[in-house]
């Protein structure tokens, strides 16, 4: 699953082709490395307009029953040290730092965000999986169209959520998002066999995505065609670091 992705590209680039119509103020900095529960932009539709949003935490909910299980889990360990649970209380308080990646559309889990109000497009210009490198180490592999790092946009749903993200955070309300994935094409494939982020290339597809009914929009969930990405062994646009 793509737990990593980077978005060096700029307010103009994203408006010319996510066709915002308004923002939430100031500039906005790169993105050089996103990962889980960190901070990204998105594009979205909310409240009648089009926003591009900058301080989203990278995660949708996840489902009750990991939740119900990760919590059983941590119960399970506090009883073998004859700790008394109250498991209720566990569970509400269980964290959840979200889920990146979402493949299955048909699950009742993902149905509810998939209507209009919740769909985004997430701005990137290179994302990585972890596999073997150009000099035969294992570490992020990353993938772009060019050197260059053109801009592009991951399919996305986005939600405000109140839950635990971390413990030392206790309960918080905030804006979330995630994007889906689909089968790999070659080139992500050789690296990651499992799965690629659904990718959309012009506004024409951002467009359908953003505002088609579902059984329209979800057609766009396929790979990108076998040619289309390079590797590189580093984020595009971003000192060498990962």
């Amino acid at each position: 699953m793509c737990n990593l992705y980077s978005m060096t590209s700029n307010k103009e680039a994203i408006r010319q082709l996510a066709r915002y119509l308004k923002d939430d103020g100031g500039n906005m900095p790169i993105y050089p490395y996103v990962g889980p529960d960190k901070m990204g932009p998105i594009v979205r539709n909310y409240q009648g307009a089009r926003e591009l949003a900058t301080v989203l935490r990278w995660g949708m909910p996840s489902s009750k029953k990991a939740l119900l299980d990760a919590a059983t889990k941590r119960a399970d360990k506090l009883r073998a040290k004859g700790k008394r649970v109250d498991f209720d209380e566990l569970l509400k308080m269980e964290p959840d730092s979200g889920t990146t990646n979402i493949r299955n559309t048909s699950s009742q889990h993902w149905k509810r965000w998939l209507g209009v109000e919740n769909r985004c497009v997430v701005p990137w210009t290179s994302f990585a999986e972890f596999g073997l490198r150009s000099n035969d180490t294992k570490g992020n592999v990353w993938f772009g169209f060019d050197e260059n790092g053109p801009l592009s946009f991951f399919a996305g749903i986005w939600t405000n959520w109140t839950s635990v993200r971390k413990i030392s955070e206790g309960m918080v309300t905030c804006d979330i998002y995630a994007f889906l994935t689909t089968e790999p094409n070659t080139e992500v494939g050789a690296v990651h066999p499992k799965a690629m982020p659904v990718i959309l290339r012009t506004s024409e597809e951002i467009e359908t995505w953003m505002n088609a009914p579902w059984d329209e929009a979800k057609e766009l969930q396929r790979p990108l065609p076998d040619g289309s990405l390079q590797k590189f062994d580093h984020a595009l646009a971003v000192p060498v670091e990962a």
